[in-house]
């Protein structure tokens, strides 16, 4: 079984994963959740390469299936939050991802809602430049296979969350998918793949044995340790808004990286930190950044 100690894609012709490589290099690790979601439109490209530029050490993508069986990165159940599906689409209505092909997603502007909303009031404050607005106007939710590869081509590493797809016509076939997909692209050691859907990762990890896993949960269980190990998991995600700095202090003493979604004050982050998680998930990495360039205990 492969412990939470144990790192996959050590055996002979594999490569290192770069995220536990990471671990060990850094110590704690800046995770951009969506991308830079508080400076560009989440889960774009745009909002990647912001996290980039940012330095963030990995972002953290979501990936449902459109009608087609496209894997398709977008955090909704529905297009209606993060799209134009409601004008463009007006009969649709509620939207579900599932219900549109590929064809028809690429129809859609992902980027105008974010500069009509303002949703963390950066663009008020002036932490988003004119020219940054006007070429979010117009962006398309990219492929899985889009993402992964502006991932590969800058060597930077990703968490792949797939999104719980059970009631959905792809429910047996998204695992497969994405893990074809990164298999393909060659970027086993570029990936951790997280899920809420515990049953996805045990799939994972019998399909493929090298893989890197984080166990996403909604609340810090008290068996968590089980549930990683029975998992063969080598992070573990809990929120915020259900943990405690005792119980990541805990589960780490045990050699579990912990890394806790969604962090973004700074005495949250100071905190966690202080704990021992060794990743925060952020809307905000260039907070974050700005954190860990500065002693802990100040």
């Amino acid at each position: 079984m492969t412990s939470p100690q144990q790192n996959p894609g050590t055996g002979q012709g594999q490569r290192r994963n770069r995220i536990l490589h990471l671990l060990e290099e850094r110590g704690v690790l800046n995770i951009a959740h969506r991308g830079a979601r508080s400076l560009a439109p989440e889960n774009t490209l745009a909002a990647a390469a912001k996290a980039f530029a940012l330095g963030a050490h990995l972002w953290e993508l979501d990936v449902a299936m459109t009608q087609d069986h496209v894997p398709i990165v977008v955090h909704d159940d529905d297009l209606a939050r993060t799209s134009n599906a409601p004008s463009l689409f007006p009969e649709r209505d509620p939207w579900p991802v599932e219900a549109f092909r590929l064809s028809e997603i690429r129809r859609l502007d992902f980027g105008r809602w974010f500069v009509d909303t303002d949703p963390f009031h950066t663009i008020e404050a002036g932490e988003v430049a004119p020219a940054e607005l006007a070429a979010y106007q117009g962006l398309p939710a990219p492929t899985l296979e889009e993402a992964l590869t502006f991932s590969r081509l800058l060597g930077w590493p990703v968490n792949v969350e797939i999104k719980d797809q059970e009631g959905r016509p792809d429910h047996g076939r998204i695992v497969e998918a994405v893990l074809d997909l990164i298999e393909h692209l060659d970027m086993m050691d570029l990936v951790l793949v997280s899920s809420f859907n515990h049953d996805y990762l045990r799939q994972a990890r019998r399909l493929e044995p090298d893989l890197c896993l984080g166990v996403l949960v909604e609340r810090f269980e008290a068996d968590a340790l089980d549930l990683i190990r029975d998992l063969e998991a080598q992070t573990f995600h809990p929120p915020l808004k259900y943990s405690t700095p005792e119980q990541v202090e805990a589960l780490g003493r045990q050699g579990v990286p912990v890394f806790v979604w969604t962090v973004n004050r700074e005495p949250d982050m100071r905190r966690f930190l202080k704990a021992g998680a060794r990743g925060l998930i952020t809307d905000f990495p260039q907070r974050l950044r700005t954190v860990l360039s500065q002693p802990q205990d100040a």
